[in-house]
């Protein structure tokens, strides 16, 4: 009987051959001894690192990458000592010549070898050039710790950078949580009186008697209990600008002072007849509708003019939600700096529910989300279960109604088939599809709310009529 034919002997790679290839990759790697000493080093990693094969051979992984890297990367030692794998850990590194790159870094154990020690990979990638794209394009997004790339907030961002420079008086409109002093300190620290102080007045949280010294000063004995002169925040504002927030909540009384200090840039404090000279930039804020208080005859109109001589119209979150992804991963890296807590992103599922979410609360409720779900999350990525109560209840409202809806387009379709053909009537679905998708400037979400769609049916209908964003 014939034997079959003997397999051929696997050969094995030489070490000189795997150093052959080691050299081919872009990547450095580094392979370290039990105690954190170098015995391995590729071409790459020697040219990143800015050291020859020779002087790296040997040396403790804290000289090779030095310590500021080091205490950057420091989860990196403390996850290899528990025998686990750091990934994409990114940490700069100052070079011989003073400049700074930054480096993507994963890090695993090996096996232990026949002596029973055990060593570790290290796996790097020069990622400075992505990482300098990156936070161009976060300035872009990103003005003095405001972050919106809608076309709304694009617009806020213009007429901020636009006013800063003059001492127009600003009024910001707009409802509560959407960022209003956030803008107001923006104007301030961009503008010529940035090394001045910025003093913010609450004028809602303050009775009118108290508002008035607050804002005005008095002088010794104006009223019972003034035992001395007190300056107001007018005059600590000096030189700087003061932010009157909630400025629609002002009694009558002040509003005819504070057309004063607009018009003769001067003010009388409570008790005195003396005028006290100001220079200083006013900006106001108000989520109430001034217009129609004007109307109404409880808002004067002429300090109303005189306070809306640049406006900025701050929109709601539910009308920007093209930012919704971009503030969660603001508010996650905030919220990471500030707990220490390793939690990476914010996961798909959560995000979904995020920009299903109405956020009456505007930005601030969405930063106090992120904030509970650090206090839930133990790390890793945050999931729909780390999200607020109100969240995870507005997905199964929705939910429900979805279902409902669902039925209803299903019957729809089966009685009027020439409504899904992709030139379809007037009144067809791809004609308030097109129609509604001009109408919220390509907003999905937006869209799927104003049809009762869900977004993914949406997405469908989009590739189904062979639809494209204008300019695409």
């Amino acid at each position: 009987m014939d034997r079959p034919p003997a397999a051929p002997p696997q050969q094995q790679i030489s070490p000189q051959d795997l150093e052959a290839i080691l050299d081919s990759l872009v990547e450095g790697i580094v392979t370290l001894d039990r105690d954190r000493r170098v015995r391995g080093i590729n071409r790459a990693a020697c040219e990143i690192l800015g050291v020859s094969r020779q002087d790296a051979l040997g040396r403790g992984c804290r000289s090779l990458f030095g310590q500021q890297f080091c205490s950057q990367a420091s989860r990196v030692p403390d996850a290899l000592e528990q025998g686990c794998s750091a990934d994409n850990v990114l940490a700069r590194l100052e070079g011989g010549n003073g400049s700074l790159r930054v480096l993507n870094l994963s890090a695993k154990p090996l096996p232990p070898s026949e002596a029973g020690s055990r060593g570790s990979l290290v796996v790097f990638r020069d990622v400075t050039e992505l990482f300098e794209l990156r936070e161009d394009l976060a300035r872009r997004y990103r003005l003095h710790n405001i972050v919106g790339k809608s076309k709304p907030m694009q617009e806020v961002f213009r007429l901020v950078e636009e006013v800063a420079d003059s001492d127009a008086t600003v009024l910001i409109e707009g409802a509560s949580g959407t960022g209003k002093e956030m803008v107001a300190r923006a104007i301030h620290h961009l503008g010529p009186r940035a090394e001045g102080p910025f003093v913010a007045v609450n004028c809602s949280a303050l009775a009118e008697g108290v508002l008035e010294s607050e804002l005005f000063g008095h002088v010794e004995g104006a009223f019972t209990g003034a035992t001395r002169e007190k300056r107001g925040r007018f005059e600590v504002a000096a030189g700087g600008t003061i932010f009157l927030d909630e400025i629609g909540d002002v009694a009558p009384s002040i509003q005819v002072k504070l057309l004063r200090v607009l018009q003769e840039r001067s003010f009388e404090r409570v008790g005195s007849h003396e005028p006290v000279p100001i220079d200083l930039r006013v900006i106001a804020a108000t989520n109430r509708p001034l217009a129609a208080m004007v109307a109404e005859g409880t808002f004067r109109q002429d300090l109303y003019y005189r306070l809306r001589v640049v406006p900025i119209e701050m929109p709601a979150l539910r009308d920007r939600r093209d930012d919704v992804p971009l503030l969660a991963e603001h508010f996650v890296a905030k919220f990471r700096e500030e707990t220490g807590r390793p939690i990476d992103r914010l996961g798909t599922p959560a995000l979904e529910l995020m920009l299903d979410y109405p956020w009456p609360g505007n930005v601030r409720e969405l930063e106090n989300a992120i904030e509970y779900a650090f206090v839930k999350c133990r790390g890793g990525e945050i999931r729909p279960e780390h999200l607020p109560p109100e969240l995870r209840q507005s997905a199964v409202d929705s939910g429900a109604r979805g279902g409902t809806r669902g039925e209803a387009v299903t019957a729809a379709a089966a009685t009027s088939a020439t409504n899904d053909s992709p030139d379809g009537p007037p009144g067809s679905d791809r004609e308030r599809l097109v129609r509604t998708l001009a109408e919220t400037d390509w907003n999905i979400a937006k869209t799927a709310r104003l049809l009762e769609l869900s977004r993914t049916t949406v997405y469908e209908r989009i590739a189904r009529f062979g639809l494209r964003r204008p300019g695409e």
